[in-house]
């Protein structure tokens, strides 16, 4: 068993616990309009392992917060602009050099397709093309050539925050305090990337690197909760578990679909590290289930045609795509209820979402389409759905995409069966009827 010291005894220890650092941000996530980075915990930032603060960073546009911040060359590393990660290479799957970046609106703008922005104004989000090509989905800037090995992780303030690990010693690095977190969990909450890089090498020396805390997170979960890519895979490459999960069975690519964060999701994939994509957490849920579940909630009330995603809704939009990028099975099924992600898209009359998963690269459009949870259709669910303008889209895309009206529930109901009565309905009471007749095999 590891020393068990209060917070008091520990006079090394930033006084502030992960479980507020990581409320903090939550509350920051419920204000994605606001101004900063979506979803960005506040600074201090991770900073470069190899780079330190210098007076050209002024006019980089990330304030610094004097109350978070650590002074050079203290070992608990300093302030910097983040760093960008590139596309998913899938014949590659490898990591590549870090490079700043600098993004005006949202942390999703890299992998959004062309389609949501107008031409003349590529910068920021802008009205949906009335065509609904938003809904397309295709791969886009990926590396070309070979891969690039990953950055030197080397430098004076590494070095200085190496010294003050080796200083602490095991005994104050391996302590927990009432709530279970060590000195790694809080130097990843707060994005002292220096410390935690430094701190992270002597516990996975001691095979110690996936210590938890009271909630069952790893340090690796803390930094993708905090969002925090590049400690993130920094800790990958270190050799943290991967597929590490919580008390709530969640891995590091539920944390990063619940919230929203694409960056964490990039640090996954830079670090080349095989990762379970189809874990399910306890709920029964795949990362996939639980983007998709989080972009519903930030794009409620849906609109056929928003003028303007909240940056919010951007970043986990980006999650599913990046998520179906690498690999996500878009016909698992969750396991309470058999939903696949199509039914839980209907479920929340998005049709947004609906045309973009109908849009996918996919081999069986039509048995996809198709699939049953307890019985009912992606259709037979959004002939349940309130009707209005979401509705109607959503049918006639069903339809158009190989949704099958002659199918038939467990109650012997077919999707018509399910329009709520009166004249509203009406016109698709008609289309519905008079939809072709499904090909043998569909209707058993």
């Amino acid at each position: 068993p590891h020393p068990a010291v209060s917070r008091n005894e520990r006079s090394h220890c930033p006084s502030q616990t992960v479980k507020k650092l990581l409320e903090e941000q939550r509350r920051r996530q419920q204000q994605p309009d606001a101004g900063g980075l979506p979803g960005q915990f506040p600074p201090p930032l991770a900073q470069p392992l190899t780079s330190s603060v210098n007076e050209g960073e002024a006019d980089t546009g990330h304030t610094h917060f004097p109350a978070h911040q650590e002074t050079v060359g203290s070992g608990l590393g300093s302030l910097a602009p983040p760093t960008g990660f590139v596309d998913w290479d899938p014949n590659t799957h490898a990591a590549y050099t870090d490079s700043l970046y600098s993004y005006p609106a949202s942390a999703a703008e890299s992998f959004l397709t062309p389609d949501f922005y107008s031409p003349s104004d590529p910068g920021r989000p802008c009205s949906f093309p009335l065509g609904m090509e938003a809904g397309s989905w295709r791969a886009s800037g990926l590396p070309s050539g070979p891969p690039q090995l990953p950055p030197v992780v080397t430098g004076p303030s590494l070095d200085t925050a190496r010294a003050h690990m080796l200083a602490l010693g095991p005994q104050k690095l391996l302590a927990q305090d009432e709530e279970g977190d060590t000195l790694l969990h809080l130097f990843a909450a707060r994005g002292l990337r220096w410390a935690a890089y430094a701190a992270a090498e002597m516990l996975q020396a001691y095979r110690h690197l996936d210590i938890r805390e009271h909630k069952g997170k790893t340090p690796l979960l803390v930094a993708a909760a905090a969002n925090q890519p590049l400690i993130v895979e920094d800790l990958l490459n270190l050799g943290a578990e991967p597929n590490a999960t919580d008390h709530r069975g969640r891995s590091v690519l539920h944390v990063a679909a619940t919230y929203g964060l694409p960056r964490v999701l990039s640090a996954v994939i830079n670090s080349g590290v095989r990762v379970d994509i189809e874990a399910r957490d306890f709920e029964g849920l795949t990362p996939l289930h639980t983007a998709i579940l989080a972009l519903n909630v930030a794009m409620h009330p849906p609109d056929l045609y928003p003028p303007v995603l909240s940056t919010q809704a951007q970043d986990r939009l980006a999650c599913v795509k990046m998520l179906l990028h690498m690999g996500a099975d878009h016909t698992s099924q969750e396991i309470k209820s058999n939903k696949t992600v199509l039914h839980l898209a209907v479920q929340a009359a998005n049709p947004t979402l609906v045309q973009l998963l109908l849009a996918l690269p996919q081999g069986d459009l039509r048995a996809f389409v198709n699939m049953k949870a307890h019985g009912n259709t992606a259709l037979h669910m959004a002939g349940a759905a309130a009707p209005g303008p979401a509705q109607e889209a959503i049918v006639r895309r069903l339809l158009a995409a190989g949704a099958d009206p002659t199918l038939r529930n467990l109650e012997n109901e077919q999707p018509v069966h399910l329009l709520r009565p009166g004249p509203g309905p009406e016109g698709l009471r008609q289309l519905l009827k008079r939809s072709r007749v499904a090909p043998p095999g569909l209707s058993s």
